[in-house]
């Protein structure tokens, strides 16, 4: 099962998971009004390279951990494809939400 980008990541957008994905199956975009990245189901090989790298723990390792996220990972694949890049924000910058933590 592709791993999932849960809401956690809503406003936080680190980046990490982007440079270690072997497949560049992960997407940034627009949710909510806020910057977000989603997992291409299509496109995950379930290599875990992503999972182990984000700094707050908002990937989970398949569809049934979070299926609210997962719908929402697939149907924002689409639109957030061609969007450009994102710089990568150090992974000890502080979490923007208060309820999250960093977890590496």
């Amino acid at each position: 099962m592709p791993y999932v980008i849960t809401e956690k990541c809503l406003g936080e957008v680190y980046a990490q998971c982007v440079d270690v994905c072997p497949v560049n199956c992960i997407h940034p975009g627009q949710y909510k009004g806020q910057a977000f990245m989603i997992i291409d189901p299509e496109e995950c090989t379930e290599c875990t390279s992503c999972y182990s790298a984000c700094p707050i723990g908002a990937i989970v390792e398949g569809v049934d951990k979070d299926p609210e996220y997962a719908k929402i990972n697939a149907e924002l694949a689409p639109s957030f494809k061609n969007n450009p890049p994102v710089a990568t924000r150090p992974a000890n910058d502080p979490p923007h939400r208060p309820e999250n933590k960093l977890v590496n």
